[in-house]
Formats: structure tokens, C-alpha cells, sequence
């Protein structure tokens, strides 16, 4: 057979490949559009709407630089029944913010116990502002107090985080000794029960191929030396050990972990803006995880009970849109209002910050034995029940 007679050959049997390399990624793509259409999506009243609309206060010069971006609420609900998005605390709270161009990923947790503007003139800490009016409350209250213009949201329960992990064969953490102990007497057995799971109990501290159960434990540890500050870097280490497993896994266990999520996941995406996500996954690149506020002040204020005081808001926010969006904005007169309400409220100021952790000048004072977290014996007695 002759050179150009074997090069013929060749370049047919590449197509052939090619043609059926396409044919497979259309069935995917089909497959997850149908599973996606089983995500469960809220009834938006148009009252909800409005609420969203009007929590977004950007200048001009501000909303110019969020059009580069995507910026998603992410909430983990602490409710200990699946399925129950409608209310609650959000045991979690993060912003993904997707720069559209680069398509690198920034990741913020915002600390739960944050003392801020949860609903019309109600102050509490931003965990609350859920449990005030569902998912559309708690993104108003971001928008109003960050200064964004969050519009979609993801919400999971116990269900949804244990199954991810489980479907990604596990992912590798660290526990100490202490997080051990604590896991086996408050979380392990409940998240069982909740999950209908029979995980069993630590032998003690090390690293772990650690499955769903012990994942979720994991990332509700709160009362130990560092105490929310620490659970929230927790969840995000989980969170990104779990991108990292699902980029490296095969469409097959990505596409089984999406139908085995379905009933565990609520979201203002519709199917068509859910797949365009997914589509994207592989070209997503973490750049970044971090807790907010970056400076704050911490103790306990009568019936708000134990609260973290950004220091102060104002410029709390400034610095968030520095780090996310890798520029300076100006902050809205309504967060101008809400900082000043704060420091008249708690008497802490930026020159009186008890903690640092400032991702954009390296400043660092952050301790995991005396954050100044002031945690009451009441706080303690209730760590299984949060």
C-alpha cells in the first residue's frame, strides 16, 4: 500500500474517532440537560424579584467593573431534615465570583456570625438573614451589605455534600486528634441518621480517604481553638479538595454525581443556565479562598449574643471588591449608612481590630489559640445542635 494510500487510511479512521468523540459529548451534553431539568428551581414572586432588583446599589463606575464577573451565593443549610430549603440558617455562606474572561474563581466565606443588616431596619448576624425570608432575603442582604449584585444562588443540605463526596471516591483531610473527638461526639452519628448513612467512628486523629460523612463533620467543627474562623477555612478546604477530585474524574462519575444530587440542591438556575455552567467546569481555575471580614473585632453583645464586627464595614467592603475583582470601587450609600449604624451600635472602629487577615496586603494577625472570639458556656453546650 502506497504512502498516500495509508495517509488516506489514516486521516479516515481520525475522523471516524472525532465524529464519535462529538456524537458521545452530545449524548452527555442531552443527558445532563435532562437531569438538570430535575434541579429543583424556586417560584420567584414578583414581590422576591423586586427585593433582589432593589438590593443592587452600584455607581456606574462599580457596575462597569462587576460586568466582567459572575457572582454566585452559594448557602449550606444547617436544616437536619433534607430536602427543606425554604428557611433556616445558612450554616455556610460563600460568594464564587467567576471573572468571565479568565475564568479563575475566587471563593469567599462569609463568617456566619457577621454582625450586619439582615432585613429592612433588623440588625443580627448574616446567618439569620435566611431564615428572614429564604434565598431571596439572604442575597438582598449580601447585595445591600457587600455592595454586589448577586442575582442566582445554590443551596445544599446534609444530603447534597455527603453524596458529592461519596460519588468523588472520597477526598484526602487531615484531622487532629481534638477534630476527631469532637466529630464522634457531635456529627458523625447524626449525620448518619440524617443521611440515612452508617459511617463509622474515628480511631482518632490522621489523614483520611475521608468519605461524605466524615467530609460534612468535618466542615461543621466550630468550637475549637479558632473557632468559626477555623470552620470556615474547614469548609473551604473541603470545597476545594472536591473540585480538584471532580476536574480529575471521568465524565461518567461527574455526570452520576449530578443525577445523584438532583433532589439534594435548590438554585434560581434554570437548566438551560445550569448546563452553560457545567459545560465550563474544566476551564475553571481556583484562584484563591478566603474568609471576610478581613478585619474585625469579636465579643458578645447582650441578646445578639457572640458576634463578629467587621472593622469597619466601609472599608471591609472595599477591600472585598479589591480582592475579588482586582479593583477599587466605591462603596454605596447604603453601606456607608450600615457601617456607620455598626460602630455606633458596637463602638468598634478600624483602628480597634482585634483580628487581621488581610488577603491583599499580607497583614496577619490572626491566632488559632486567642482570636478574641468571645464564646459563652451556653455557645458550648449548644455546639451539637449548630
Amino acid at each position: 500500500m502506497g504512502t498516500r494510500s495509508k495517509k488516506k487510511k489514516r486521516n479516515k479512521i481520525i475522523l471516524v474517532v472525532v465524529e464519535l468523540l462529538v456524537i458521545v459529548a452530545l449524548i452527555a451534553g442531552l443527558y445532563v440537560y435532562k437531569l438538570m431539568s430535575e434541579v429543583e428551581t424556586p417560584t420567584i414572586t414578583k414581590e422576591e424579584e423586586e427585593q433582589a432588583q432593589q438590593s443592587i446599589e452600584l455607581s456606574s463606575e462599580t457596575a462597569e467593573v462587576l460586568e466582567s464577573y459572575t457572582n454566585i451565593a452559594l448557602f449550606g443549610l444547617d436544616n437536619r431534615t433534607t430536602g427543606n430549603y425554604d428557611g433556616g440558617n445558612s450554616d455556610c455562606i460563600m460568594i464564587a465570583s467567576i471573572n468571565n474572561d479568565t475564568k479563575e474563581v475566587k471563593l469567599v466565606s462569609v463568617y456566619r456570625d457577621t454582625f450586619l443588616n439582615v432585613k429592612e431596619d433588623t440588625y443580627n448576624k448574616i446567618n439569620s438573614a435566611y431564615s428572614y425570608g429564604g434565598p431571596s432575603n439572604a442575597i438582598a442582604a449580601l447585595n445591600k451589605n457587600l455592595n454586589l449584585d448577586i442575582e442566582d444562588y445554590v443551596a445544599v443540605d446534609f444530603g447534597a455534600v455527603v453524596e458529592a463526596v461519596d460519588l468523588l471516591g472520597g477526598i484526602e483531610l487531615t484531622f487532629t486528634d481534638q477534630e476527631a473527638q469532637i466529630m464522634n461526639d457531635n456529627y458523625i452519628e447524626e449525620i448518619n441518621e440524617v443521611t440515612g448513612h452508617n459511617t463509622d467512628l474515628l480511631p482518632g486523629g490522621g489523614t483520611y480517604q475521608a468519605d461524605g460523612v466524615y467530609a460534612l463533620a468535618y466542615c461543621r467543627i466550630r468550637y475549637t481553638a479558632g473557632d468559626d474562623f477555623k470552620r470556615t477555612e474547614r469548609q473551604r478546604t473541603v470545597l476545594t479538595q472536591m473540585i480538584e477530585k471532580a476536574k480529575g474524574s471521568s465524565i461518567a462519575t461527574v455526570t452520576e454525581m449530578i443525577e445523584s444530587m438532583m433532589g439534594d440542591i435548590k438554585t434560581s438556575y434554570s437548566s438551560k443556565e445550569m448546563l452553560a455552567l457545567a459545560s465550563k467546569v474544566m476551564d475553571y481555575e481556583l484562584a484563591g479562598t478566603h474568609g471576610w471580614p478581613f478585619e474585625l473585632c469579636t465579643g458578645s453583645y447582650g441578646s445578639k449574643g457572640s458576634i463578629v464586627v467587621p472593622t469597619d464595614l466601609e472599608t471591609n467592603v472595599e477591600e472585598l471588591h479589591e480582592y475579588l475583582f482586582e479593583e477599587k470601587t466605591e462603596v454605596s450609600n447604603t453601606v456607608q449608612g450600615i457601617s456607620d449604624y455598626i460602630i455606633n451600635y458596637t463602638g468598634c472602629t478600624a483602628d480597634v481590630a482585634t483580628r487581621k487577615d488581610n488577603p491583599l496586603t499580607g497583614d496577619d494577625n490572626t491566632s488559632t489559640t486567642d482570636t478574641g472570639y468571645v464564646v459563652d458556656a451556653e455557645a458550648k453546650e449548644n455546639e451539637k445542635a449548630e
